[in-house]
């Protein structure tokens, strides 16, 4: 008999769902939202509500036009409309957690594995290896997410050998690890076993923050690579993102508390932390779920997406303060301030043959944080896919507006 083929089996596919996490601050963002519009309405109609200056001339006509309408009779409608909407917000969320999907993959062989971190390899037959390497915050499986929206897969049946570092969350030797001990220490033992598996040009490939360490493990190993693609990447962590900065610089003195306190930053708090950026979105994204046919590839492509979302990983404390108080914070990486193993990580000095993708419509990354890694490097292909920030590797429209371009520069790096 044939043995059944081995599945990947990770955290979202045998736990209840709690998402979107953290669940009570999103159902608690969509009631605040209602009671926030009734308190906005007296302000409002009399012209007295601060608006940005590009909507002043609309807020000017909405005001005019809500003196002509009977109060009592507005109040009510918007109650009205705010109960509707957090009862789709609620039957969406109900939706989720019941939803019968769960991910089920052949699982990739670990050919090297140290701590909690993992070396997988995809396979592919063709000229280039790449190695990616995806952020420390979320787990790698969003290069792998179902066996049609699979970038990891794609690429390994377009010419190119796939191998990915899974990191996992950070088990008892992992919690005293910083950027360091991750960059220059397990990063660079992968990229040595790596070069010892694949006898063919080697690329890095980094998404999200992952491109940064991708980045500054390249530096020092510019003679074993032949490029380095950068996806979605931050270099200028302020461009578009003034209050966010301050927020980081805030809650930096908390942030010390709570790290002391639990040993790690907890997936919850992270998870709150960047709730911030669009406080909505999850009102959003699931108002639009409670009106999708359940049964749908929409639904289950949804489902798929917003389970790898729960399933996040905690930091470790000096990796924590590195990236939100240094990085977010200070603006490190863009003021020439950060260096890995005493070496300053600057991208000007990267002489290997890069490609940068920078979505027109990422809300995570601004592009113009991205633009500023393209202009520093010395020899970039840059595209910008009109996706966003996780669309460009998963959506639908991924193969042509990332896939294909990445897989021929990778291709084109043997010649």
């Amino acid at each position: 008999m044939t043995a059944a083929p081995r599945t990947i089996a990770t955290p979202a596919e045998t736990q209840v769902r709690l998402g979107p996490r953290p669940l009570a601050l999103h159902l608690a963002t969509a009631m605040a939202s209602g009671v926030t519009a009734l308190a906005a309405l007296p302000a409002m109609r009399t012209g007295r509500l601060p608006w940005a200056d590009e909507l002043a001339a609309d807020a000017g006509a909405l005001a005019s036009d809500l003196a002509e309408v009977d109060l009592n009779a507005f109040v009510a409608a918007v109650v009205e409309a705010q109960t509707r909407r957090l009862a789709q917000v609620l039957e969406g969320v109900r939706a989720y957690h019941a939803h019968p999907f769960r991910r089920a993959l052949p699982a990739p062989e670990t050919v090297w594995r140290e701590g909690t971190t993992r070396l997988l390899d995809y396979g592919g037959d063709g000229p280039v290896t790449a190695l990616f390497v995806p952020s420390l915050i979320n787990r790698y499986y969003v290069l792998d997410l179902l066996a049609e929206r699979s970038l990891l897969r794609w690429l390994a049946g377009a010419g190119v050998r796939v191998l990915t570092l899974d990191w996992d969350a950070p088990g008892p030797n992992e919690r005293g690890f910083g950027l360091d001990d991750y960059i220059a220490g397990r990063l660079d033992r992968a990229i040595g076993r790596t070069l010892e598996i694949a006898d063919r040009p080697l690329a890095l490939v980094g998404y999200c923050l992952g491109g940064n360490l991708a980045l500054a493990a390249a530096g020092p190993r510019q003679d074993d690579l032949a490029g380095l693609a950068l996806l979605a990447t931050p270099w200028d962590f302020h461009a578009g993102r003034g209050a966010q900065a301050v927020l980081f610089q805030l809650v930096e003195p908390h942030l010390e508390l709570v790290l002391q306190a639990f040993g790690e930053l907890p997936v919850d708090l992270l998870q709150a932390l960047f709730a911030w950026l669009d406080p909505t979105l999850a009102q959003r994204k699931f108002r639009r779920f409670a009106a999708m046919r359940q049964d749908s590839a929409e639904a289950r492509a949804f489902v798929a997406l917003e389970d790898w979302l729960n399933d996040g990983v905690p930091l470790a404390p000096a990796v924590a303060r590195e990236c939100l108080a240094a990085w977010y914070g200070r603006n490190t990486p863009m003021a020439g301030n950060w260096a890995v193993a005493g070496r300053t990580v600057r991208p000007q000095d990267l002489a290997l043959p890069a490609f940068v993708a920078i979505p027109g419509n990422d809300r995570i990354v601004p592009p113009a944080s991205a633009e500023a890694l393209a202009r520093a490097l010395p020899a970039a292909t840059v595209i910008a896919p009109n996706a966003g920030h996780i669309g460009m590797v998963v959506g639908a429209r991924g193969a042509g507006g990332l896939w294909r371009p990445l897989a021929e520069w990778l291709r084109g790096l043997a010649k």
